[in-house]
């Protein structure tokens, strides 16, 4: 792996104002490398949407600071930071916001086309990025004559078209099978350790499986993280130690 791809410094958040202020992040400080799978974990409610969030150019922190790439920002609202969405960030989400009517390929290059990539380009930029993810036979099939797991991995050539170097990955999973899911997790290792062009993915799950297949795992719990593993998250070393 690689120097660190994205470096979170004192970011903090609140909602609300005065005796209802709400404060949901209180200094995260952490740092994903080039080509390394984080997965977060952490309880309803604790922030893991808001950090998210703010990693992707989609909310503004109230302090503290992010370098995705050498890209600085955190502070400023979304207006102000379009080209980290545009890009830098890619976004896989538990539904596969896939258009019914087009196909895989189109799916793709019309998220290219929308960032202001012209149709030749975005077309060939699709055609690469499903062929990495294994759909290089399905590129013309659209969602209703894929599986589940075909459609995740569409939703994951778009994140990845215009080689964007970090996925957010929020319950990618969450609307698959078993066996599609470890097809996911599976897909989401090869993109991480391509030699030629290592992506970095964080990647907010309730599944302690699917955290344990990640490089490492965070789990935020009052406004903070901290390097964790799948027993102490679900409170499991305390347990034992009693037993013992």
């Amino acid at each position: 792996m690689g120097g660190a791809m994205l470096k979170v410094s004192g970011l903090t958040k609140s909602f609300g104002s005065g005796s209802n202020k709400l404060h949901v992040l209180k200094g995260i400080e952490m740092e994903i490398k080039k080509g390394e799978m984080v997965a977060m974990m952490g309880p309803s409610g604790c922030g893991k949407s808001t950090l998210l969030n703010i990693i992707g150019g989609l909310l503004a922190g109230d302090e503290g600071s992010i370098n995705l790439n050498g890209r600085e920002y955190g502070l400023k609202g979304p207006s102000s930071v379009v080209d980290v969405r545009r890009e830098l960030v890619g976004w896989i989400f538990q539904d596969f916001h896939l258009l019914d009517n087009l196909s895989a390929v189109d799916n793709v290059a019309m998220a290219l086309e929308l960032s202001g990539v012209n149709s030749k380009e975005a077309e060939e930029a699709a055609i690469k990025s499903l062929v990495r993810v294994g759909l290089g036979d399905r590129m013309h099939h659209i969602p209703d004559q894929l599986s589940g797991g075909q459609q995740q991995r569409v939703a994951i050539a778009r994140a990845i078209a215009g080689n964007r170097p970090i996925l957010l990955a929020d319950e990618p999973t969450g609307n698959l099978d078993i066996a599609s899911g470890k097809e996911v997790m599976l897909l989401f290792k090869e993109l991480c350790h391509d030699e030629e062009n290592p992506i970095s993915i964080l990647m907010v799950t309730h599944d302690p499986d699917l955290a344990s297949n990640a490089d490492r795992m965070l789990l935020l719990m009052d406004g903070k993280t901290e390097a964790s593993d799948i027993r102490s998250a679900w409170g499991l070393d305390d347990e034992g130690s009693e037993e013992e």
